[in-house]
């Protein structure tokens, strides 16, 4: 039985590994569903505090995070995704070696 657009996003995004990170547009290329980014992103924002989906490996297109910089949101993503070996640019864009 085919998977329904949102159980295909939240399986891609579990699986994107550790220390690499994927743009909104991408996850739901992978998904099987093209051009719903913002169906991704809608996504995200629903997912309870205590999630397992890895949220933070997801950033727009530009390799930078979405969130406002320096909000908390921001400085958590920014916190983990460096946990992970994750390296940037003194612009704040992620090097695309860490792309998946």
């Amino acid at each position: 039985m085919d998977q329904t657009p949102k159980s295909a996003i939240l399986t891609t995004l579990a699986s994107i590994p550790p220390g690499k990170v994927s743009s909104y547009g991408e996850i739901a290329k992978r998904a099987g569903y093209p051009g719903m980014a913002r169906y991704v992103a809608m996504i995200l924002k629903q997912l309870p505090e205590d999630t397992r989906i890895p949220w933070h490996r997801v950033v727009n297109h530009k390799a930078r995070s979405s969130f406002a910089q320096d909000s908390p949101l921001y400085r958590k993503q920014i916190s983990l995704l460096k946990a992970e070996g994750v390296n940037f640019s003194k612009n704040n864009t992620i090097s695309k070696q860490h792309i998946w």
